[in-house]
C-alpha cells in the first residue's frame, strides 16, 4: 500500500481538502475521488473558482466545512513553505496537515545542532587571561592554524595518490609513514627526513629519496594549512601591545619550514619558535623546560588544544594553561553534524576537513548562552552547504562529456551560469556555450501545433488564462471580464499562438546559427527540470540533444517524447533526497545576474524581460556564488584527480544543514525565490 493511500485510509469517513492545483492533484481526484470525501481544493494564489470538477476554497471555508485533513500535493521544497504558512492555522483548527509522501507537516522533525554538551572559554574570558600574564605561549597545529583535512593522516593518503601517479608504489603507505614516526618518537623528536629515511630502509623502495619525500609531504601540508583567524587576531593584538609571544610546537618540520607555514598563514606576531625536532624533545618531554629557561620568572600563559601536551605538560612545568577546542573537537561535540556515517574515502575526508576548517575555524563558539551553531554570511552558505554537491555534479558532468566524446557543450541560461564557469575552470578552457534560453523563450519559439500548446497548458500557472497568454506567449487580450478567470483554454487561441511562434522561431534560429555549433551530439545542461527546454530546443537544432540534469522531474508523465536525459540523480535516488527538497534554494543562487530571456530580435540578439529581482537579492546571490567558487578551487587543489569520488549522501547531509543550523544572514533569508513561467514567488526564509 502506498504512503498516499495509507494516509487517505486514516480519513476514510472524514472530509479532506487537497492543497495544490497541479496535474498531480487531478490524478488523485481521478483515482480516489469516488472513495474519499474530497471537499475542495486549496491554493496559495486562489480562493475561488473550480478545477477538476471541484471548488477552489479558502482555508476558512475548509475549516467551517469540517475538513479534518489537508493533503498537500506538491514537491518537497514547496511543502516546507506551505507548512510554514499553514501549520499554526491547522493546529488551531484541529486539522491534520500531511504531504503526499506521508510526512506530518505539523510535526517538527528538524534536528537543531548546538554545542551545549561541552564547556568552553569565550573570547572575552581568554582575553582577560592573556592580559593577566606577562608572556604568552601558543601551540601551533589545531590552535593557531588548522588543516583543510579531517585528520592529519589524510596528508599521507594525498601523498600516496601523488606517488602512485609518479609510478612509485609503497604498500600501506599511510600506515608505514605513521608507524615510522611512532617508532622514532620513542627516542626523541625526529625531523621529517629521518622519518622517511627509516621508512625507505624498512620498505626497500627505490626511485625516490627521503629528502624528496619530506619535501613532498611538506608542500602538501603547506597547501592544506589555514589560520584560525579570531585567535590569531587576538594573539597579534597582544604582541603589538608589547607582550612576548612564543610558539611552542611538536613538529617534525624544521624551523625553516615552520616559518614558511606561518608566512602563508600571515602569522608574524611571535618572539621565538620552539620546535620539538630542533631540540630533540616534545612538549610532554622537556620542551616546556626550555621555554621556562627563556622566560625566567615571569608569568606565562600557554594556550593549546591538546589536554595532555598543552595543559597537563604545561602545568608540570609551572606554567598556567588554557585549553581551546580544535575544529575537530567542536565537530565531534556536534555529533559530526550527522556526517560521520557518510565518510568513506579520502575525498569525503577532504570535504569534511574543508567544512570543519571554515565552520569551526573560531574556537569561540560559546559567546551566546544557547551555543547555537550558525552561519553568519552568504559567502559561507555557498562555501559550506551548497558547494560540495555542486562540485560533485561538475566533476560528474565532465566525466559524462568525456565518456560520450561530446564536443558541443551547452549550459542553459540562467541556471547554467555558474556551472559553466566551474566546468570551464575544471577542464581548462572556455569552449562551452552559455546558451541563452528560458522556458518562456523556447515555448514561444518551439510550439508547432495544438498538442504542443496543450502540453504547455498542462503545466500549472498561478493566474487567469489571460495572464497565462500574456506571460507565456506575449499575447495581450483586452480586459473584458474585469480581471475574472477567462473562459476557455489555451488551444482556443492556437491560431495567434502559432502565428507568433513562427516569428519567434525565425529570430531564435538567427541566434542559434550565430553559435556555430559543430557536428555531433549536444551536451545540454539543465538544473532541475521536466525537460521542457530540451523538448522545444530539440525542435530548433539539428543536433541530437543529450540532457544532463541534476535531476529530472516527473519523468513518468512529463509529456515529452524520446528525450535523451541522463540525470545526476536517478529516479530511485530522487525520492527523499535533499536536492529534491531544496532545489528551489539552489536554483535561486545558481542563476546569472541577467534578467530572464523572453525572446530574440530579427538579428538574433537576446531580448530580456524586466528584472524583477532586487539589487540586494542579486548582490546576495553573487556572494553565495563567490563562496561556491572558492570551495571548488580549494577542493580541486587538495583532492588528487584520481580521488575525486562523488558522495551524494555526504553532499546531501551538508545541504540539509541549512535547516539544522542558524542561518543568520538576513539578506539571504529575505531573497525572493521566483518562477515567472509558473507565476509564483516565495520568500527564501519560508524554505528554511
Amino acid at each position: 500500500m502506498s504512503d498516499l493511500l495509507q494516509i487517505l485510509q486514516k480519513y476514510k469517513n472524514s472530509r479532506i481538502a487537497l492543497y495544490g492545483l497541479g496535474i498531480e492533484t487531478e490524478k488523485i481526484i481521478r483515482r480516489y475521488g469516488s472513495q474519499f470525501l474530497f471537499t475542495g481544493l486549496l491554493d496559495g494564489y486562489r480562493e475561488e473558482g473550480s478545477m477538476y470538477g471541484m471548488p477552489v476554497i479558502s482555508f476558512q471555508e475548509a475549516a467551517e466545512s469540517g475538513v479534518k485533513l489537508i493533503l498537500v500535493v506538491a514537491r518537497p521544497g514547496s511543502c516546507r513553505a506551505i507548512a510554514k504558512k499553514m501549520k499554526q492555522k491547522c493546529i488551531c483548527n484541529q486539522i491534520d496537515l500531511y504531504d503526499v509522501r506521508g510526512r506530518d507537516l505539523c510535526a517538527d522533525e528538524t534536528i537543531r545542532y548546538d554545542l551545549k554538551n561541552i564547556e568552553g572559554i569565550t573570547k572575552s574570558q581568554l582575553n582577560q587571561a592573556m592580559d593577566a600574564h606577562s608572556i604568552l605561549s601558543f601551540d601551533l597545529f589545531d590552535t593557531l592554524i588548522m588543516r583543510n583535512t579531517l585528520f592529519y593522516t589524510d596528508i599521507f593518503d594525498i601523498m600516496n595518490s601523488q606517488l602512485k601517479s609518479m609510478g612509485i608504489l609503497i604498500e600501506d603507505f599511510s600506515k608505514k609513514r605513521t608507524d615510522a614516526e611512532k617508532h622514532l618518537s620513542r627516542f626523541g623528536a625526529p625531523v621529517l627526513e629521518e622519518i622517511y629515511c627509516y621508512l625507505l630502509e624498512e620498505t626497500h623502495v627505490d626511485g625516490i629519496s627521503a629528502q624528496m619525500l619530506a619535501q613532498m609531504e611538506w608542500e602538501i601540508d603547506l597547501e592544506l594549512v589555514v589560520p584560525r583567524r579570531e585567535l590569531c587576531e587576538l594573539a597579534a593584538e597582544k604582541y603589538v601591545q608589547g607582550k612576548p609571544v612564543y610558539i611552542v610546537s611538536d613538529s617534525y618540520y624544521d624551523k625553516k619550514r615552520i616559518e614558511r607555514l606561518l608566512e602563508k598563514c600571515e602569522i608574524d606576531f611571535y618572539t621565538e619558535l620552539l620546535i620539538s625536532c630542533e631540540y630533540g624533545a616534545g612538549k610532554t618531554q622537556t620542551l616546556f623546560s626550555i621555554l621556562k629557561e627563556k622566560i625566567t620568572d615571569r608569568s606565562c600563559l600557554h594556550i593549546g588544544d591538546d589536554l595532555a601536551a598543552d595543559v597537563e605538560a604545561a602545568d608540570r612545568y609551572g606554567l598556567d594553561s588554557c585549553r581551546i577546542y580544535s575544529g575537530i573537537d567542536l565537530l565531534e561535540a556536534a555529533g559530526y553534524l550527522g556526517m560521520w556515517d557518510h565518510l568513506s574515502n579520502l575525498s569525503d575526508r577532504i570535504k569534511a576537513g574543508i567544512f570543519t576548517a571554515r565552520l569551526f575555524n573560531s574556537p569561540f563558539w560559546f559567546e551566546n548562552d544557547e551555543r547555537k551553531i550558525g552561519i553568519g554570511n552568504a559567502f559561507d552558505l555557498g562555501y559550506l552547504l551548497f558547494a560540495p554537491m555542486i562540485t560533485d555534479f561538475v566533476v560528474w558532468f565532465q566525466e559524462q562529456v568525456v565518456r560520450h566524446e561530446l564536443k558541443n557543450i551547452w549550459f542553459c541560461a540562467r541556471d547554467g551560469y555558474l556551472i559553466k564557469i566551474l566546468y570551464d575552470e575544471l577542464v581548462g578552457n572556455d569552449t562551452s556555450v552559455y546558451f541563452l534560453t528560458s522556458r518562456i523563450a523556447v515555448v514561444r519559439a518551439g510550439v508547432e501545433n495544438a498538442e504542443d500548446i496543450r502540453y504547455v497548458g498542462s503545466m500549472k500557472f498561478a493566474g487567469s488564462l489571460k495572464e497565462q497568454l500574456k506571460e507565456r506567449f506575449g499575447i495581450f487580450l483586452e480586459d473584458k471580464n474585469n480581471g475574472k478567470q477567462e473562459a476557455g483554454q489555451l488551444t482556443d487561441y492556437s491560431d495567434i499562438i502559432l502565428e507568433q511562434a513562427a516569428e519567434h522561431r525565425r529570430n531564435y534560429l538567427a541566434y542559434i546559427d550565430g553559435l556555430h555549433t559543430g557536428e555531433g551530439d549536444l551536451a545540454f545542461f539543465d538544473f532541475v527540470a521536466k525537460g521542457t527546454c530540451q523538448f522545444f530546443v530539440q525542435k530548433l537544432v539539428p543536433n541530437h540533444c543529450r540532457g544532463f540534469y541534476f535531476l529530472q522531474l516527473e519523468k513518468e508523465n512529463s509529456g515529452e517524447k524520446d528525450l535523451d536525459i541522463e540525470p545526476f540523480y536517478s529516479t530511485e535516488e530522487l525520492e527523499n533526497s535533499a536536492i529534491y527538497e531544496n532545489y528551489y534554494i539552489l536554483e535561486t543562487i545558481l542563476t546569472s545576474g541577467q534578467p530572464s530571456v523572453s525572446g530574440f530580435d530579427t538579428k538574433g540578439r537576446a531580448l530580456y524581460a524586466q528584472e524583477t529581482r532586487s539589487r540586494e537579492d542579486l548582490e546576495c546571490s553573487s556572494v553565495v556564488q563567490e563562496g561556491i567558487r572558492s570551495y571548488f578551487h580549494t577542493y580541486l587543489n587538495l583532492c588528487p584527480k584520481g580521488e575525486r569520488i562523488g558522495n551524494k549522501k555526504l553532499d546531501e547531509r551538508m545541504l540539509e544543514l541549512i535547516h539544522g543550523i542558524e542561518v543568520m544572514d538576513d539578506a539571504f533569508r529575505g531573497m525572493i525565490v521566483e518562477d515567472p513561467f509558473f507565476n509564483r514567488c516565495t520568500e527564501m526564509g519560508d524554505l528554511l
